[in-house]
């Protein structure tokens, strides 16, 4: 006797001539995917300057088309060294869209080069507007407190990497550092900012601060200018302007006790995105002690947060950063430069969850 089922039975009812025959293909119009467009997220992934023809066909596999990484190591950068680069990528299917850049310490540190470097900065944000690099990221802290991290076994054995403040609070200050104010550090920003954004919007490239990681209230007796949301909305208003954004980082957010969703919400309405730094923590006590997790296993609403970039059509980078050390990547010898970071299969994890994330949000 043959068995019954919905597609032998609209097959059966084609034949007979009571269904359309199209009906014994599909029920219904196919939706899915949800399209990504000009006003949806870019997952991105960071990448050496000089990665290979196989290497951009790994990220292809993986459905990445956009990168982010260091721009060249001297500023000021150069038209034609970023066009080679940029056309390059573009070759092997890959866009650009983010470039890191650095080498103003002076201007950080209130030291006698601060206006050279300023130019210097300048000159390289006119070049990326001419070979059309959307975002400049940038960083603006007198240290970064990197001594208190370390590794922490998660599920199955993967490495996580765990912050805990009294390994390092008490080190003293880095020689040719120094310390430095809050009041220093933003007044520095300020005279920074006014020369530097009004470039970048005639140069149609927005600047993203990274907030300060670990958000630590003194780092080697630093004090830190994005450290708590207060400071963000703080600098933000040093000069107005989209172009004068940040990088919002959910697990930043998070680590300092803050609502990831709401801080979004804030910050999207008032277009200050302008790049996405994407998971998630473990929170013990705010500032000073967490874990950085799986992005499914944190304390982070990761859906939440990518339905409100969707919501407000965020349309830049949003790069699915800190992959957890696995074994299969320690087999390889790939690792992260933090404790407890892994390499590219942990990588290909965090963008199949990214992608999800991106495709339910779309969805709705």
């Amino acid at each position: 006797m043959t068995k019954l089922s919905r597609r032998n039975m609209l097959q059966a009812g084609a034949a007979a001539g009571l269904v359309p025959a199209s009906a014994a293909l599909a029920a219904g119009p196919v939706n899915w995917p949800p399209q990504e467009g000009a006003h949806t997220p870019r997952i991105c992934l960071g990448v050496p300057g000089n990665l290979d023809e196989a290497g951009m066909r790994q990220l292809k596999q993986i459905g990445v088309d956009y990168v982010l990484m260091g721009g060249p190591s001297r500023i000021p950068w150069e038209e034609a060294e970023l066009r080679a680069r940029m056309d390059r990528f573009k070759a092997g299917g890959i866009t650009i869209i983010n470039m890191m850049i650095g080498g103003f310490n002076d201007v950080i540190w209130g030291k006698p080069n601060a206006d050279k470097q300023i130019e210097d900065v300048i000159k390289s944000i006119q070049a990326a507007g001419k070979v059309g690099l959307p975002v400049v990221e940038y960083n603006f802290y007198a240290h970064r407190l990197t001594e208190g991290y370390k590794e922490e076994i998660g599920r199955g054995g993967a490495g996580l990497t765990a912050y805990d403040y009294e390994l390092s609070k008490n080190l003293p200050p880095k020689e040719g550092v120094g310390t430095h104010t809050k009041a220093e550090q933003l007044k520095r920003a300020e005279h920074f900012l006014k020369a530097v954004v009004p470039v970048a919007e005639k140069s149609n490239v927005r600047l993203a601060l990274h907030p300060n990681d670990p958000p630590v209230p003194l780092s080697r007796g630093n004090e830190q200018i994005m450290a708590s949301v207060e400071s963000w909305k703080q600098y933000l208003n040093l000069f107005k302007s989209p172009f004068n954004g940040m990088t919002f980082d959910c697990g930043v957010t998070r680590e300092m006790g803050e609502d990831p969703v709401a801080v979004c919400r804030y910050l999207s309405e008032r277009d200050c995105i302008n790049h996405v730094h994407f998971r998630n923590v473990r929170v013990r006590k705010p500032y000073v002690d967490y874990t950085e997790v799986f992005l499914d296993e944190g304390q982070v609403n990761m859906f939440a947060v990518m339905r409100e970039l969707v919501k407000h059509k965020y349309p830049r980078g949003l790069y699915p950063e800190h992959p957890r050390a696995l074994d299969i990547d320690r087999q390889r010898s790939i690792r992260n430069q933090y404790p407890g970071g892994g390499g590219l299969a942990a990588e290909i994890y965090n963008v199949a969850y990214t992608k999800a994330m991106l495709q339910a949000s779309l969805s709705l």
